[in-house]
Parts: structure tokens; C-alpha cells; sequence
């Protein structure tokens, strides 16, 4: 297994650790999976770009890279809704609240990861209908622009829960502005989301449309 496979293969390991890091209560578990959320996002880059310039791109690759980019996305976004519901059993939350030792600023609705994960499983079936007729789709600017929207959401979603265990200090210099900041980017990965997804069905609609 070439170098770019097996960051492709430790980036579904690293979402393993991350999900048992943003439940377990221990000291430090929140800075501990953002820790760990961005340097699986950080395979992700190094493998397509080390796969390119030493021309190591195997089907592995191919098949794998983009699945566990959808596993590690998907999964920091269902395991989000889980924490925020667990803490929204209280009524009338502001936008930021304390529920126990976690703070939580904008709060990931079930709706935007249904949208998520919705557009993930459909273009993926598009694609294994496409690979079934011999045709090759390719990824699009849009796809990576919403790749790289859900990733820095995700980051910016975890940096408020991680801030509670850097000290009060750090905490409250984040605290009056992040919320926002947090909201506009989260809103931002589920409109490239959606957007893109519906691009690229509608760009690759012969596919699905040539026999009805």
C-alpha cells in the first residue's frame, strides 16, 4: 500500500478516535477530537496532492479517498446533532448556552444533516450508475468548494466546546463574537452543499435520464 492509500486508510481510523473523543467525559475530550478533526482533514489533502505529484493514483485511491472523506464529514456532523440535542432538553436556549461542562454556540439541526448526508448517498449512487454504463464522473469546483465549507464548519463548530477547557480567559474573548461567525459558516456548508449536489445532478442528468 503506497503512502497516499494509507493516509486515505488513517483518515477512517482518526474518525473512529474522533467520535469516541467528542463523547468520552475525560479532561480535555473536546480539544482532544479537534485535535484529532483536523489532522484527519489534513490527510485528505496530503494524499490526493502526494498521489498527483509522484503519480500514485491506484483504484484504491480512487474508490476510497472520496468515501472516507464522506464517512469523516458525515460523521462529525451526526455526532454534533447528538451533542447539541443531548444539551438542547432545556427550553428557550440562547444561542450560546452552558449545559453541563460543554458550552455550545450555534446548534447543528437534524434537518442540515439529513441535507448532508442526502446529497453524499445520492451523488454517490450516481456515480456507481455512471461507473455502470463505463462512464468516469469527475469531480467539480463546486464539490470541493463544499468539501471545504463542511470542514472549516465543522472546525469552527468544535472550537467553542474545546475553548471551555483552555481556561476562562480564552473562553470569553471567543464567546460575544464566535456564535456568529460559527452560524454564518455553517449555513454556508449546507447551502454549498445542497447547491452543489443539484448542480451536478443536473450536469450529469443523461446519466439517470437515458432510460425513462
Amino acid at each position: 500500500m503506497n503512502l497516499p492509500n494509507k493516509l486515505t486508510v488513517s483518515r477512517l481510523a482518526l474518525t473512529v478516535l474522533f467520535v469516541l473523543a467528542i463523547f468520552l467525559q475525560v479532561p480535555f475530550n473536546d480539544t482532544v477530537a479537534l485535535l484529532l478533526f483536523i489532522t484527519a482533514s489534513l490527510t485528505d489533502v496530503f494524499d490526493g496532492l502526494i498521489a498527483r505529484r509522484r503519480n500514485l493514483t491506484t483504484n484504491f485511491g480512487i474508490l476510497m479517498d472520496p468515501l472516507a472523506d464522506k464517512v469523516l464529514i458525515c460523521s462529525a456532523f451526526i455526532a454534533l446533532v447528538e451533542r447539541h440535542m443531548q444539551a438542547g432538553a432545556c427550553a428557550g436556549l440562547p444561542a450560546a448556552f452552558n449545559i453541563g461542562q460543554h458550552v455550545f454556540y450555534p446548534r447543528v439541526a437534524a434537518w442540515m444533516v439529513v441535507v448532508i448526508v442526502a446529497r453524499e448517498l445520492v451523488i454517490t449512487g450516481l456515480r456507481l450508475l455512471a461507473v455502470s454504463k463505463n462512464v468516469v464522473l469527475a469531480a467539480e469546483r463546486y464539490g470541493k468548494h463544499k468539501t471545504v465549507s463542511q470542514t472549516i464548519a465543522v472546525i469552527a463548530l468544535l472550537i467553542p466546546e474545546a475553548a471551555r477547557e483552555w481556561g476562562a480567559n480564552v473562553f470569553e474573548l471567543l464567546k460575544p463574537w464566535w456564535s456568529a461567525v460559527a452560524t454564518v459558516l455553517l449555513w454556508v456548508a449546507v447551502v454549498l452543499t445542497a447547491f452543489s449536489g443539484a448542480i451536478y445532478l443536473w450536469r450529469n442528468r443523461r446519466i439517470y435520464l437515458s432510460e425513462t
